[in-house]
Order: C-alpha cells, then structure tokens, then sequence
C-alpha cells in the first residue's frame, strides 16, 4: 500500500466496544466481574457488579461522555459527521473495522496506531479481572485488526500492577502478531525507575516490539470528581493544560535507571505527549548527567538515548513544529488522536498545513508518514 499520512496516535474506547465482548468471552469464574451495558437515565451505559460507571454506550471520548452541542468545539465537528447519532443507532464506527476505515479515508489516513481500554481497566479496582479484560480485549483487537493488517496497528494493553501478569501478556500477544504493547501511568504504581520492572524491560527486549506510555494522570483518582463549578472546571483546565509534560517523569525514569543502555531492543513511544517540552527536558538531563550523575552507567548523553530509542506524538504543537532540531525530526510522529476531543479528525489536513506549512516538503512527510512507518515495520 502506498502510505502518505499515518497516526501514530489513534484509539479505540471501552464505549465503543462490542457490549457483550467481556462477558461473553470470560471465564466461568470471571463472568461476573466483568463490565456490561445496562440501560440508565441517559440511555445504555458501561457498568461493573461494583456500581462503578464507565461512561454511556457510544459516548464521547474515553470516559463516555454523553454529548452536549456548543460545549466543546472538536467535538462538534466530530459529531457533524454523524458519529453519535450513528453510536446511538448501535452502529459504533470506531469499532466496525469496515467503518473505521472510511473515516480514515475521510481524514487522508492510510494507518493508524490504536491505543486501547488501559484507562477503563484501571477503574475497575480489580485487578484480577481487569487482567481478564486485557486478556479478552488483545484477542479481540487481534482478530479486528486482521481485517486491514496493512492500515491497523493495534497495541496489546498489558496487566496493570502485577508485573508477572505483564511479562507473560507481553510474550503471548508478539506470538499473536500484535505490534506493540502499551502500559498504563497511574499514581499507585512503582515509579519507571524502580527495579521490580526489571522482569518487564527484559521482556520488551527480547520480543523487539516498542513499548507505549499514553500520558500521565495530572491528578489523583477522584481528586476532579469532588470539585464544584468553576472550581473543577479550573482544575479541569489545569489537568489538559498540562498533563503531557508529566511524562516526563517516565522519560527522564527510563534513562536514569539506565534501561535504554542495557537494553537497546526497548523502543519507547510517548502517546499524545505533546512536543515542545521535549527540547527542554533533554537539555536538562543532559546538563545534570554531564554536571553530577555522570555514575549512572550511562555511556551516552541522555539526549542521545532519545534519539535512538524513543519516540513522541503530538496531533498540534505549534511550538514544538519550531524546535524539531532539538529533539531530532526522527523522533516525531504526528497523530489525529481519533476519536478523542483532544484530535484533529476530520480536519487532519488543515491542522498539518498550519503547523507545517513553514517546514519543507520532506520534513512534514517524515513526521506525518515516514517516522511511523519505519517505526512499526509498514515501510
């Protein structure tokens, strides 16, 4: 296939997930702690045996959001294209391997990279099932994305806090053909320096398939929920203001516990990470590294690791588009962050026109198409 534009930064919901995929899919023991849909005042929602909510059937964004006009611009454009109204029809287009390449096709998107259910699984405070679910969503998410093996790039979500469950998830989904894997940022988990993940980089290693980190939680869980009116819409704004640059504490974790230098099969990519902070952190750590940590066991620059090993997406970053030379064009993937409010699609075109129009013609492919391609082997 000829490739002119890939997302490297794509996703598919729990809201948008086929209602009876968990439970039918279970384990006898497991059944009923899974998620199901059951109908609630505002139509068919996501719940589990807990009470806990996991958003409207077909909602809006991650959190199945129900759809409000006039609150949120991005969405309004998404919503013109009949995306909700078809999501109440029972016709769940990100879902729908068929449908899902049309809207690619809408937006000039050859492939896609598909981040998964990570956020929902974490909410189910279970873990034992929410292993189950990343269990039963891989093989799903195997079997959808051999419908177009040349445009869907899925990335298996791996068990949270049990980092044995995750070994052994990232060996059986590189036998099940997946490309990539990702792995959740949640406040209770052990920081990326820590030695317990030793297990896991090991594993990442020895597969060869890259590992993906999709943005760090701003807030503690529940901190949002309890805010009123203007005050939680100030935190609100505050949390997507800024939580991209909190992945810096993964960034700078993996090459000050010198991972990328004992394994250099691991490749990292930042989902949605924005990338004008990126100059900035590396300049940082090259001077502390240089200045006091040179004992770290690190026989290059921390910038140096970036470039060989690590990627960032971004879907508009104007001031990151004016630093490309101080984090190495090779490192940047653009994405439309479909179906998320915080992307681009439909209007891919006119977003990459504005924040590249100023860059040569080879610059903007390699970003837009042929980073991602090399990345994940379509090219």
């Amino acid at each position: 296939m000829r490739y002119t534009r890939i997302s490297a930064d794509c996703h598919i919901d729990l809201p948008w997930i086929p209602p009876d995929l968990f439970t039918s899919n279970a384990s006898a023991t497991m059944k009923e702690r899974m998620p199901y849909v059951t109908d609630g005042p505002d139509g068919p929602h996501w719940t589990c045996r807990n009470g806990g909510s996991f958003g409207l059937m077909n909602g809006v964004g991650p959190a199945g959001a129900k759809y409000v006009p006039g609150s949120h611009y991005r969405v309004d454009v998404m919503a013109s294209t009949g995306l909700y109204e078809d999501g109440k029809k029972g016709i769940r287009r990100p879902t729908d391997p068929a449908l899902r390449v049309k809207d690619m096709d809408r937006d000039g998107v050859q492939a896609e990279v598909i981040y998964g259910i990570l956020g929902a699984a974490t909410r189910l405070n279970d873990p034992e099932a929410a292993n189950e679910m990343f269990r039963i969503y891989n093989d799903w998410l195997k079997a959808f994305c051999s419908h177009y093996p040349d445009r869907y790039i899925g990335l298996a979500c791996l068990p949270y806090g049990d980092i044995d469950a995750a070994v052994k998830e990232i060996y059986r989904v590189a036998k099940l053909g997946l490309r990539g894997m990702e792995l959740s940022c949640s406040w209770d988990m052990e920081p990326m320096w820590h030695p317990v993940w030793e297990p896991l980089w090991k594993a990442v290693n020895d597969v060869n398939l890259p590992l993906h980190f999709h943005t760090f939680p701003a807030l503690p869980p529940g901190k949002l929920d309890t805010q009123r009116g203007l005050t939680r819409r100030a935190a609100f704004f505050t949390v997507v203001s800024g939580f991209q640059m909190n992945l810096v504490n993964i960034l700078a974790a993996v090459i000050g516990a010198a991972v990328l230098e004992r394994y250099p099969n691991v490749r990292i990519s930042f989902g949605e990470s924005g990338i004008g902070w990126i100059p900035y952190a590396l300049d940082r750590m090259d001077f502390e590294w240089e200045d006091r940590f040179r004992d770290l066991g690190l026989t290059m620059k921390p910038s140096d690791y970036w470039r060989r090993q690590c990627k960032g997406t971004f879907q508009f970053d104007r001031i990151g588009t004016k630093l490309i030379e101080d984090m190495g064009v090779e490192t940047l993937m653009w994405g439309s962050d479909y179906p998320h409010g915080d992307g681009v699609w439909p209007e891919s075109s006119k977003y990459i026109e504005e924040q590249f129009g100023h860059l040569p013609a080879d610059v903007t492919h390699k970003i837009t198409c042929e980073n991602a391609g090399k990345f994940y082997g379509l090219l």
